[in-house]
């Protein structure tokens, strides 16, 4: 799924010693005479795009979907299977699973919203590495657009995890068939933020030339922190602030991304409707031996971080890096944090703007269903998702 695996220090100065000497093995090639021209007007425009997962089906019913904060919707999610068919349980059931997400393809188009296929994500990389070589890849494709044209989807959301350097040439390849073939289908590949002190281990040129055939790059700015060595406690999402011991911001990932060549309009940021709870630490930039995540993405949704966590008196705003928080003496909620690291409206207004701008091409959310709150009224119930239409769609 579309969170990223963030890299110690040590382990991206290894992949950088690594890369150094496969030489340029492990680079793609330049884009071939047989590359198809950009065809990916059909996605200009900002997009919001939301993930709507299966397994989340009973936190956000569609009929309660605010369709008009979105311009696309992420579906998920199909996963490669190594011989090139695909797996459309939708982490439900062979029957239910299909049945929603038809429900919710029908429903988007009902809203004049793009539907997309998530395909892949987490712990799904070998079914891509597989599906997607030079033998299958011609099946790999024709059972893509089957899922697509039965379904009715716009277009396909790339979730290979991680992109590793020997991936680009298949990845590329992949779009390039699946573009050839279908041309006005929307193409979008959720890609990691990077590490600030070693910006190119993830920031590659060759994301640059798959730009050329995709629609959107989506940094996977959220989870953006973790206990690894060398690493302070920090922020879920921080828009700036990254530091040699906090070395993760959106602005990093940005201008990392930029400096590689993938244009601005191609490059969205990513907004994380779930948290991160620490535990021994009571703020960001702080180490202490018994210092840990507790709880992250589905257990730290934004409406259970209202419902447990947050209090007024703990809610605290870092102004460098411009997100709130909240931090404690006494354990907060039922996973015991004493600094939890979120997104609301005010950091979310924040990185509309920034995005506005750099001149992006939008945003994506994972996933939606973790700020609904089903038992408010109408109109109360997408705190952060009416935040994220005023930010990024004024």
């Amino acid at each position: 799924m579309p969170r990223p695996a963030p890299l110690s220090i040590v382990a991206l100065s290894l992949i950088l010693a690594l890369g150094a000497c496969a030489g340029s093995s492990g680079s793609p090639s330049t884009p071939s005479s047989t590359t198809p021209p950009d065809t990916t007007n059909t996605g200009s425009g900002a997009w919001v795009m939301g993930y709507a997962v299966g397994y989340e089906r009973d936190l956000l019913p569609p009929s309660e979907l605010n369709w008009a904060s979105l311009t696309h919707l992420a579906v998920g999610r199909a996963t490669p299977n190594a011989d090139g068919s695909l797996n459309t349980t939708f982490d439900i059931d062979a029957v239910s699973g299909p049945a929603w997400a038809k429900t919710m393809v029908q429903q988007a188009h009902a809203h004049n919203v793009k539907a997309i296929l998530m395909l892949g994500g987490a712990g799904e990389h070998a079914g891509f590495v597989s599906a997607a070589s030079a033998s299958k890849r011609q099946a790999f494709v024709q059972n893509i657009l089957k899922v697509v044209q039965g379904y009715g989807f716009d277009g396909v959301d790339l979730d290979w995890e991680p992109i590793e350097s020997a991936d680009q040439a298949p990845l590329k390849a992949l779009a390039v068939a699946l573009k050839a073939a279908q041309p006005n289908l929307l193409l979008s590949v959720p890609i990691n933020f990077v590490n600030s002190n070693f910006p190119r281990g993830e920031a590659r040129p060759s994301f640059a030339d798959l730009a050329q055939t995709v629609d959107r790059l989506n940094i996977m700015s959220y989870g953006m922190a973790g206990i690894y060595e060398g690493w302070k406690s920090w922020h879920s999402s921080a828009l700036m602030g990254e530091s040699e011991s906090t070395p993760s911001s959106v602005d990093s990932s940005v201008k990392a991304y930029l400096a590689a060549g993938v244009p601005a309009s191609k490059l969205g940021l990513g907004i994380g409707f779930y948290g991160l709870c620490y535990q021994g630490v009571s703020g960001p930039r702080q180490t202490a031996p018994g210092m840990k995540i507790a709880a992250d993405d589905g257990q730290m949704s934004y409406s259970n971080i209202m419902a447990g966590y947050f209090t007024p008196a703990a809610r605290k705003w870092d102004d460098s890096a411009k997100v709130p928080y909240l931090s404690s003496a006494t354990p907060l909620g039922m996973d015991k944090c004493s600094f939890v690291s979120y997104e609301d409206a005010q950091s979310i207004a924040e990185k509309g703007r920034y995005a506005r701008e750099k001149g992006l091409g939008g945003t994506i959310v994972w996933t939606l269903g973790q700020a609904h709150f089903s038992s408010k009224p109408a109109g109360q119930r997408d705190p952060l998702l009416d935040a994220v239409k005023s930010a990024f769609r004024p």
